[in-house]
């Protein structure tokens, strides 16, 4: 198996094998790679406890460490999920806020675990990037929102 040169750690009290099959079932381009067990007791666990998990969320690799219950997430960090449609828009929201996540603001939620997501239309994006009033229709219609309504944002960006 291939070491990435970078890869993002997650620190997850002791669901990171849960939670990275979550991630593989839910979104393309991703997988559980591998999973590695303590091999010997130590504080918070046992010889032979899952410790970390090598998986790939839409190609980002990643480790899930579960570390105990000394962090948890925040929403200083994200996934960001750039989608092409309403319909891709809801499924993953839905798969997210469905499996015991959160709702948020302005397209954002968080996942069981407490990992924050953005599902961002594209269309959205594409809005705010184009600067002028186009922007600011557009972000004025996204502050309104908790999933973001690709409908809503294409009718602001026309005015």
């Amino acid at each position: 198996m291939t070491i990435p040169k970078n890869t993002i750690c997650l620190w997850y009290d002791r669901d990171a094998e849960e939670a990275a099959t979550f991630y593989a079932q839910t979104f393309p381009n991703s997988s559980v790679r591998a999973v590695h067990r303590a091999p010997a007791d130590y504080p918070l666990g046992k010889a032979g406890d899952v410790l970390t998990v090598q998986f790939t969320v839409l190609g980002v690799p990643c480790l899930g460490l579960n570390g105990g219950p000394a962090f948890r997430q925040t929403e200083a960090f994200s996934f960001q999920v750039a989608t092409d449609d309403q319909e891709e828009t809801d499924r993953y929201w839905d798969a997210i806020v469905g499996n015991g996540g959160q709702e948020s603001a302005c397209g954002w939620c968080k996942d069981r675990w407490g990992l924050s997501w953005q599902i961002t239309p594209r269309t959205l994006t594409e809005a705010l990037a184009a600067g002028g009033e186009e922007a600011r229709r557009t972000f004025e219609a996204m502050m309104t929102m908790g999933r973001i309504d690709v409908a809503r944002i294409e009718a602001a960006r026309r005015g």
